[in-house]
């Protein structure tokens, strides 16, 4: 693979530790592409001011899904990513004309052929990971998904080797198999498995896995930061999104609206979206291992808080397996995925 490509794979599974989600992973996982351009206008934060910051609404984005998918009890994972993704459109344009946090989508060329062949499929793509990921939090608590979403490289790692982008060798395939038997003790000690929702984020860790190498192979050479590549895939994803609605969830949603009101709605997307701006700033500071590290602490709330606010329960398998899996990793980030 070439250097590009390697260092665009290392980003990527930055962005799969941050999900989002993860996402991604997260309930609108950071659609981040290849080298983030460095732009002059943007105000400089250091590191130690824009991760707190990211760990945070990182994890205030899930745990919002989450309160208004189960106590809320409004259902409808479909409606709520495409609104999401509608509010999300609306608002990259709005900073496009009001701030310079966009300046890089000028030297963007989006041509007919470019978006056919590259923003539609990887947007299909988005839209699936996005549906299914969200899917999952009414089956499986958010503590186990967490542990879950560590299987994202692993997945990555076997769609490369499968296609021919990255050599196998001994080292990985030992890491692969530290994560994955990390993740199946996880699974192994859940006390609320339920099949139906592991199959969905499942599924969902293989859409993501597909978006994030497909990515890497047609975008490498693009420089898109997450809010300029959220710029270009949330008009096309939201469209894709609302096209499921009719035969998934139907008018349901829209009944609905009227018991969790629009404050609720709008204050969720807004949170996501603060998310994506957040992610701007977080590419830009600190190392690979650093924004990884970051990522697994804000894992580790994540499970934390489910546990204290949704009274999730965590088994100590779970624990013992999900350090394993960490392990491997940060093994992985070490060794710069080669």
């Amino acid at each position: 693979m070439h250097d590009e490509e390697k260092r665009a794979a290392e980003q990527l599974l930055e962005a799969t530790n941050s999900s989002s989600n993860d996402g991604g992973e997260s309930p609108l996982p950071t659609p981040v592409t290849a080298n983030a351009p460095k732009l002059s206008t943007k105000p400089k934060l250091s590191a130690t001011m824009i991760i707190p910051v990211w760990i945070v609404l990182s994890s205030a984005v899930i745990l919002y899904n989450n309160h208004v998918y189960n106590t809320l009890m409004f259902k409808y994972p479909v409606f709520l990513v495409t609104f999401h993704l509608t509010f999300a459109a609306i608002g990259t344009r709005v900073l496009q004309r009001t701030t310079h946090l966009l300046d890089a989508a000028k030297d963007i060329h989006m041509s007919k052929d470019m978006f056919m062949k590259s923003i539609l499929p990887i947007g299909m793509l988005f839209s699936g990971s996005l549906i299914l990921s969200n899917t999952a939090y009414l089956y499986l608590s958010v503590s186990y998904i967490q542990m879950l979403k560590a299987f994202t490289p692993v997945a990555i790692l076997l769609i490369s080797w499968t296609f021919r982008i990255q050599e196998p060798n001994k080292k990985l395939a030992i890491i692969v198999l530290m994560i994955s038997t990390g993740v199946a003790l996880t699974s192994q000690g859940e006390l609320h498995f339920n099949l139906f929702g592991f199959l969905t984020q499942a599924a969902a860790v293989a859409f993501e896995a597909s978006r994030l190498v497909m990515i890497q192979i047609l975008l490498h050479n693009l420089k898109m930061d997450p809010l300029v590549s959220l710029h270009y895939y949330a008009p096309v994803c939201a469209l894709i999104t609302a096209a499921f609605i009719p035969f998934t969830e139907g008018l349901a949603p829209f009944y609905a609206l009227k018991d969790i009101g629009p404050l609720v709605l709008l204050s969720n997307a807004s949170v996501a979206f603060l998310l994506n701006v957040a992610a701007v700033f977080l590419v830009g500071v600190g190392s690979g291992l650093v924004l990884t590290l970051a990522g697994v602490f804000k894992d580790i709330l994540l499970i934390t808080g489910s546990v204290i606010i949704f009274g999730s329960t965590v088994s100590p398998m779970q624990v013992f397996g999900y350090s394993i899996a960490l392990c491997g990793l940060v093994l992985f980030k070490t060794s710069g995925g080669k």
